[in-house]
């Protein structure tokens, strides 16, 4: 998945202002406790940080 690809379902999934902020604020364990901006600042894919964000949120299936 590329980044633009995650962040379009972000934004489609928490809306336009709001995916940015829970993106910053919200830490996921399986992310090893970090949040979504953190753990790919350090390298983790965007797959598999979009797998961690529908772990803990309701993603609607068309956006898995």
């Amino acid at each position: 998945m590329r980044l633009s690809d995650f962040w379009k379902r972000m934004k489609l999934h928490f809306g336009d202002q709001y995916a940015e902020s829970w993106a910053h604020d919200y830490v996921i364990a399986d992310l090893g406790g970090r949040t979504v901006i953190q753990a790919l600042a350090e390298g983790v894919g965007a797959k598999e940080v979009w797998h961690a964000v529908c772990g803990v949120t309701d993603v609607s299936p068309r956006l898995r």
